[in-house]
């Protein structure tokens, strides 16, 4: 029609596309996307294409200030629609949640290696200390000791496993402090991984030599039974996360080391994302560990009660991570 406006001749063409994805992303957005129907379903992405294009031209021509914030909207609307998350958070946390262990069984042969590694470290500082108590300082610093070595008179050793602690605010920052610090040796190790496994091998060795170490200081003063009540209701946790980043990094160095038909770097990136998705997992695990670290190890002091957590943590991973997912994979 002569002489109306550049932008409602562009609008007439194309306002009812306009319309019906308006339509069609309101109910997603309300709703969710389970919510469309086969016909909005297809649709979708062609009228999203069609208003992006429109979008695009109107920018070309200069059209009024008002058609392109509406157009500019609702583009940025429709692509969370099509590209932006499917599902909400709760559904997505329990999808993984379900996901996780079976992404574990599948890394079971890295993560027995990862066991193996950190079980051999142990014992080895553990005969070592038992032998030679002066052997102790070659596997633990002044840092990780904190007073706790062979000087230390066994009396204090007890106290240290039992004592209350301070009951304010410090233990929510130490524990704060565990998490943080065993998630960087976890992450580490998985890191590693892809420098052939080798380093990842030696901080699973090192860490075993040092638990093993105070397994050792603690069994020559009889304290053995005193230290795993201590250790282990956090311990199966820590330190099962500790190994899981170890098999996820040694998957890394699998897949560098034999490809198979893949280039090493495919290899290393499929193969990567599964051992990334489990180490983040085993971060939950860190943070787990942390707060029984940090909070229930030194308010609880009576040492059946600790070994009934430590067996029932241990029951609640295995049943976890060796169950939950199966009858998806079947």
């Amino acid at each position: 029609m002569a002489g109306e406006p550049r932008s409602v001749a562009f609008r007439r063409g194309r306002e009812a596309t306009w319309r019906e994805l308006e339509t069609i992303v309101e109910q997603v957005e309300k709703q969710g996307p389970a919510a469309l129907d086969a016909a909005d379903v297809r649709a979708l992405p062609r009228l999203y294409r069609a208003t992006a294009s429109a979008l695009s031209v109107a920018r070309a021509i200069a059209l009024d200030r008002n058609l392109l914030e509406y157009l500019e909207s609702l583009t940025a609307r429709a692509w969370l629609a099509v590209y932006g998350p499917k599902r909400r958070p709760a559904e997505a946390a329990l999808a993984f949640a379900r996901w996780w262990p079976r992404a574990v069984r599948a890394l079971g042969a890295p993560i027995g290696l990862s066991a193996v590694a950190l079980i051999a470290g142990a014992v080895a500082g553990f005969a070592l200390t038992v032998a030679d108590i002066d052997l102790f300082y070659a596997f633990v610093g002044d840092g990780y000791a904190q007073g706790r070595d062979p000087t230390t008179p066994t009396a204090e050793l007890r106290a240290g496993l039992y004592s209350d602690g301070d009951m304010s605010d410090s233990l929510f920052t130490f524990a704060s402090f565990l998490f943080g610090h065993n998630a960087r040796i976890g992450i580490a190790a998985f890191g590693l991984g892809a420098v052939f496994g080798l380093p990842t091998l030696y901080l699973l060795l090192t860490n075993g030599l040092l638990l093993g170490a105070f397994a050792g200081l603690y069994h020559v003063r009889g304290l053995s039974l005193d230290l795993w009540g201590w250790l282990l209701p956090h311990g199966i946790t820590e330190l099962g996360a500790v190994i899981i980043c170890g098999g996820a990094g040694i998957a890394l160095a699998r897949a560098v080391l034999f490809p198979g038909r893949s280039t090493r770097w495919d290899a290393l990136v499929s193969a990567g994302r599964t051992a990334a998705g489990v180490v983040m997992g085993a971060v939950t695990m860190f943070f787990v560990a942390g707060l029984i670290e940090g909070l229930f190890r030194q308010l609880v002091t009576d040492i059946v009660v600790r070994y009934t957590v430590a067996a029932c943590t241990a029951i609640a991973w295995a049943l976890y991570i060796g169950l939950v997912g199966r009858e998806r994979a079947s």
